[in-house]
């Protein structure tokens, strides 16, 4: 069993993502935790909201003490030295971090183990949230160099592009892997792509702009070796069927986005019927709005959909199709 720290505050599309990326299992117990049956510590590292995994050694209620008495209750098939690191999740228990490090140091000292800060052969972590501690040893973390990649600092910018944080979920809900292609049918700056290849997969764009199409490329060669960005009409690919393995794409939102051929909606719906002629896997949709009817006039089985507040006047709905 193990333990994971979710980031954001959307915990149930934090725990989706770990779902379809990296663990079995998954279940929500406490704000900003939940419990995996298994999970690839490979592929904990690609996360975008999940910050760790540790390999789950006790529950107890959510003070210094009862973490305390836990820990000495538990068989520790383990020696060397140890650090201990403390969180107060989402700061909802209002425990002394510090003083949970130092008293669960001091059991594991009693134990036989040394303190080691800089470069301990093991770190035990104390979760507290809401009315729960869990005790693990650290086994894995995600790699959050997000701010290297922020829109702004990319090569080609437009305003409204896609924060990596987000696209990197979204591509792991798609569940991009190392070998796979990923198509981004509606591609603008290529966000996604990028977070696509970072992932291991190949990266394949389309996008109806001339501009958006150079933008893009632009941005894929500052990250990526290999990918393909075409221009072309997202309702009429230019795609053998079953060509790909998953889809993600952002809808043009209404009152923002231009769409120069189609209509709105005729431009979703036909490009949710050529996603599901060319993939084999899942589709991702995000929009300004719910498009679950179009998705199922497109053969699509909606699983799992989120909405997730942008701004007052705005909140993307994420679809997961399978």
């Amino acid at each position: 069993m193990y333990c994971l720290e979710l980031a954001g505050e959307d915990d149930a599309f934090a725990a989706a993502e770990a779902r379809a990326a990296a663990a079995d299992g998954v279940e929500r117990v406490a704000p900003g935790v939940a419990l995996a049956a298994d999970v690839a510590p490979e592929r904990v590292s690609v996360l975008a909201y999940t910050r760790r995994a540790d390999a789950l050694l006790a529950r107890a209620g959510a003070s210094v003490a009862a973490a305390a008495d836990a820990l000495a209750d538990c068989a520790l098939e383990r020696s060397g030295s140890v650090a201990v690191r403390a969180r107060d999740v989402r700061n909802t228990t209002g425990v002394d971090t510090q003083r949970a490090e130092r008293e669960l140091g001091s059991v594991l000292v009693e134990r036989g183990f040394s303190v080691d800060l800089d470069d301990p052969d093991h770190e035990l972590r104390a979760l507290f949230s809401g009315q729960e501690c869990f005790l693990g040893w650290h086994a894995a973390a995600s790699v959050r160099d997000y701010g290297t990649r922020k829109p702004t600092d990319r090569p080609f910018f437009q305003p409204g592009s896609m924060d990596p944080l987000l696209a990197r979920a979204l591509c792991n809900l798609a569940g991009a892997r190392a070998g796979d292609t990923l198509l981004d049918p509606m591609c603008g700056t290529g966000g996604v792509l990028i977070e696509a290849g970072l992932v291991g997969a190949r990266a394949l764009g389309n996008d109806a702009q001339e501009k958006m199409v150079r933008g893009a490329s632009e941005n894929l060669d500052a990250f990526l070796d290999d990918y393909d960005v075409v221009r072309g009409d997202a309702t009429r690919l230019g795609l053998r069927d079953d060509a790909v393995d998953c889809v993600v794409f952002d809808a043009p939102y209404g009152r923002q986005s231009k769409v120069e051929t189609h209509a709105l909606a005729d431009l979703v719906a036909g490009a949710l019927a050529e996603a599901r002629r060319v993939a084999t896997g899942r589709c991702v949709l995000v929009a300004d709005r719910d498009w679950r009817d179009a998705a199922r006039d497109a053969d699509w089985r909606v699983g799992e959909r989120f909405v997730r507040r942008v701004h007052r006047s705005l909140d993307r709905h994420v679809l997961v199709l399978e």
